[in-house]
C-alpha cells in the first residue's frame, strides 16, 4: 500500500503539518521526562494501528537510549515489571485518552489520581498535550496510509 497523499503537496496542509511539528517541539522543553513521552507516543500509536508512528516513536526512543526490552513490552505494560509507577500512570492515561469512545467516562478518576500523584502541573499539562498530539498524528497517518519501516531518527528535524 502506498501513501494516498503527501500533506506537503498541499500549501494549507503543509502549514498545518509544520505548525503541528513545531507544537511538539515545545513538549521537548517541558519537564515531562522524554522517556515517558516516548512510551506514551508509542503506546497510543500501537492502539491506533499507526505503523508509521510506531516506527517513528520506537526508533526515536531507541536512539535516546530506551532498551529493546522495554520497547517490546510497551504493548503489554500492565503485565510487566519494567516500568515505574509514574510510567504506568502515564501509559494508563495514554490508553484511556486514546480510547475515549470505549468508555463513557473517558479518563477514569483512578487513572487521573495516579497521574497527579506522579507528575507536577507542568508535566500533567505536557502529558495531556502529548496524548492529544500523538492521537492527531496517528489519525493523519492512518487516513493517508503512511507506512512504517523507513523512518530514520531525526529525519523530521529539517521541519524546524
Amino acid at each position: 500500500m502506498s501513501p494516498r497523499f503527501n500533506l506537503f503537496d498541499s500549501p494549507t496542509a503543509a502549514k498545518v503539518a509544520k505548525r503541528f511539528y513545531n507544537a511538539s517541539l515545545a513538549l521537548q522543553e517541558s519537564a515531562l521526562p522524554m522517556t515517558t513521552r516516548h512510551l506514551v507516543e508509542l503506546r497510543a500509536s500501537q492502539l491506533n494501528g499507526c505503523g508509521f508512528c510506531v516506527d517513528i516513536h520506537a526508533k526515536e526512543a531507541a536512539a535516546d537510549g530506551e532498551t529493546a526490552l522495554r520497547l517490546s513490552l510497551v504493548a503489554a505494560w500492565r503485565h510487566t515489571t519494567v516500568f515505574t509507577e509514574a510510567e504506568r500512570a502515564a501509559l494508563a492515561l495514554a490508553e484511556e485518552g486514546t480510547r475515549l469512545a470505549d468508555a463513557a467516562q473517558g479518563v477514569s478518576e483512578e487513572t487521573w489520581a495516579e497521574v497527579r500523584k506522579h507528575y507536577d502541573d507542568d508535566q500533567v499539562g505536557a502529558l495531556v498535550c502529548v496524548v492529544a498530539l500523538i492521537n492527531a498524528a496517528n489519525r493523519m497517518s492512518v487516513i493517508l496510509h503512511n507506512e512504517g519501516g523507513s523512518y530514520q531518527p531525526g529525519m523530521f528535524a529539517a521541519l524546524d
